[in-house]
């Protein structure tokens, strides 16, 4: 009888490898993969980011490594990319490499080499979380981390209203397939409600209001957090400031209750 057991790869020096993942662009996605991080690494954590978005990589921009390119060391006669190490979380991204202003033009099987170098080239040290933040949808990217790695589980994240949460349920149902399927540790509601800066009080739901926790309770899984914005959170990721956004006590305390249930 043939043994079709797919045979996975453990990172031994990495304990929890956990996904970001969502089947809707545009939700923050990449920022709540941040900003865990930097929450995590906050906490005392040894901490990894690995931007696995190839058509779209954010982590540059947001830990403020434009332009900037690793260095190359050898270990054991091989090649390992140095991961940037920025606000605690070392940061590594395709976006390294390539011109930010052109298109990855990259076929599903060269994404997914792409992806397996990153990982398994990185010199990542001893981490104890290993974040990693995948593009929108549910394709190549996601279907090889499945079949290839060994990983703690995924955090999906969608944002309050029914236009993402029809999209976000795919990713749930793929990521809970019992063929290659990993655990579901939770959904993260993203900019769940406005509030200004100067009035902390006030309350504005943009795009709805308990989406998430529909979501949640359909699937039968944990709401980790609600994560709320306000008009400084923009200007913080563009320029590179990840830890301004710890500044504002709503947010930072929506982070560290997610930190805290991962734990």
């Amino acid at each position: 009888m043939e043994n079709n057991t797919i045979q996975k790869t453990i990172l031994p020096n990495i304990k929890n490898i956990i996904i970001i993942a969502s089947g809707k662009g545009g939700v923050g996605k990449s920022t709540v993969a941040a900003g865990l991080a930097v929450s995590l690494a906050m906490e005392g954590y040894s901490t990894g980011l690995l931007d696995a978005d190839i058509y779209g990589p954010s982590a540059p921009a947001l830990f403020g490594l434009m332009s900037e390119m690793p260095d190359v060391e050898i270990k054991d006669g091989k090649n390992y990319v140095v991961p940037f190490e920025s606000f605690g979380v070392k940061v590594m991204s395709i976006g390294f490499f390539i011109d930010p202003d052109q298109a990855v033009i990259w076929r599903g099987p060269r994404a997914s080499s792409g992806l397996l170098q990153l990982l398994k080239e990185t010199s990542w040290g001893e981490l104890d979380y290993l974040i990693i933040d995948t593009p929108p949808g549910t394709g190549d990217v996601h279907i090889t981390l499945l079949q290839n790695f060994s990983l703690t589980g995924v955090i999906v994240v969608t944002t309050p209203q029914e236009m993402a949460l029809s999209d976000v349920k795919k990713a749930i149902n793929m990521y809970s397939d019992k063929q290659i399927g990993i655990p579901i540790l939770g959904v993260v509601e993203n900019m769940s409600w406005f509030t200004p800066v100067n009035h902390p009080d006030e309350k504005y739901y943009i795009f709805g209001n308990g989406g998430g926790g529909r979501l949640a309770k359909k699937f039968r899984v944990p709401l980790l957090t609600q994560i709320p914005m306000n008009e400084k959170m923009c200007k913080s990721c563009d320029t590179g400031k990840m830890n301004e956004l710890f500044a504002d006590p709503a947010i930072k305390s929506a982070f560290v209750q997610l930190t805290n249930s991962i734990q």
